[in-house]
């Protein structure tokens, strides 16, 4: 393989490791959009059906006011430790192309 065409091959190799993590990503970030907004519209419309009192407060607000702040920060939560690992996962896949493409040059 001369140089020209194995320089091509390691960008195009470079830009499908990119498009995976960002694919990946995306995907992330929407499934955890879709939770948050099924939870927060979700949960506050069918908590009208929750009429008994809690501590003199109507049930629904503790669920509206407390139980959906805890999920978003199970959620945020989640998130951070995914992305973290996914850009653990992403470095270290760059890191073997690094040293294969060296090695294979070198």
């Amino acid at each position: 393989m001369n140089p020209s065409t194995r320089q091509q091959f390691l960008q195009d190799q470079a830009a499908e490791r990119a498009a995976s993590y960002w694919r990946r990503c995306r995907n992330l970030s929407f499934a955890l959009l879709l939770i948050w907004a099924l939870a927060t519209f979700g949960g506050i419309f069918f908590a009208r059906e929750l009429s008994f009192s809690f501590f003199g407060w109507p049930f629904s607000f503790w669920v509206a006011a407390q139980g959906l702040l805890l999920l978003y920060c199970a959620l945020i939560a989640y998130y951070a430790r995914a992305m973290r690992k996914l850009e653990a996962a992403c470095l270290d896949q760059s890191k073997k192309a690094a040293s294969a493409a060296a090695s294979a040059s070198g």
